[in-house]
Formats: C-alpha cells, structure tokens, sequence
C-alpha cells in the first residue's frame, strides 16, 4: 500500500488572513454572555439539601462558574480548521476541556440531588446541554451560528432553562 501526503500549502505560516469578526458577532456573543450569567444566578439560587453535601457545593460553586465563564468565552475563531499540514483540527467554539469534562458530569450528578425538584433537575440538564451545544455550533458552523440564529436560539434555551423557580413563572404554552 502506498501513502501519498497532499502537499503543504504555499507560502509562509503567516499568510493566514487575519479573523474577520462576523456581522453582529459582538452583540450575539454579548447576548451568550448575558445568558450565562442569567443561568448562573439560576443555578447558585438552587435549594441546599438539608445538610450541605459536596454535591451541592459542586452544583452552586464550580458548575455555576463554569456555565458563566463557558458562555462567556464562547469564540467563533476556535472553529474546525485545517491545520499547515493539512490535518483537520476539531475546534472547541471557545470552551476548554476542564470545562468541558464538567458540563459531560451533570447527568452522572443529578442523579445525587434527590432534593431538588424534577423539574429542576431537567432543567440543570437542559443548562449543560444548551452549553456544550452553543461551543458546538460555534466549532461546527460559526458563520450559521452567529448569521442564522442558531446561538441566539440555544441562548433562549438555556434562559428558558433558567427560569425563575416557582408560581410567578407562567408558560406561553397554548393549552389542546
């Protein structure tokens, strides 16, 4: 079997043109930024179990900073690429893996917060998925995430997610 490597481009490594920021990128990352902050607050409100356990010290305290910092930091720049050799680096849309690994843990460790309502716990679900969803779309496909809305609809997610708990909160639901 014989391997043929495709050659490397021409012209120095320099000759990459500067990121262009996309139309409306500053306000739609400004928009990402202030959802996560929201879900932060959402998640540091959370009820304490009757004696504080380190899950619940997880929950309010890492987990929190790190849907605000994630959304935060969320870069179109940090997309799927080809790098000077030709090889296919997959981009992270802005989030690191420490991160990363902590949003991957909510579903192993809602599974310790029996005291917090169901709804509540779908809810924390609902928060690490429009997060790791939102560095997707940005690693995936920035300009569709930014142009066409898909950011802006995980942001709504993720607000909807981190609603206000209690009987002030009314669904725009039509009832059948």
């Amino acid at each position: 079997m014989t391997l043929s490597y495709l050659p490397v481009p021409a012209g120095p490594p320099d000759d990459v043109p500067p990121y262009e920021p996309w139309t409306g990128e500053a306000e739609t990352l400004a928009g990402a930024a202030a959802a996560g902050r929201r879900a932060a607050v959402w998640i540091r409100s959370l009820p304490s179990p009757p004696s504080p356990t380190p899950v619940w010290v997880w929950l309010v305290g890492d987990l929190a900073g790190a849907v605000e910092d994630a959304m935060a930091a969320l870069d179109p720049g940090d997309c799927d690429r080809t790098d000077g050799h030709g090889l296919a680096v997959d981009g992270q849309g802005g989030i690191g893996p420490v991160t990363r690994s902590m949003l991957a843990a909510v579903p192993c460790v809602v599974s310790d917060t029996d005291w917090l309502t169901v709804d509540q716990q779908v809810r924390l679900l609902a928060v690490a998925s429009a997060v790791t969803g939102a560095a997707g779309v940005l690693a995936q496909d920035p300009g569709s995430a930014i142009l066409h809305g898909l950011l802006a609809r995980l942001c709504t997610v993720l607000d909807h997610a981190a609603r206000p708990d209690g009987p002030a909160w009314v669904s725009c639901a039509v009832e059948p």
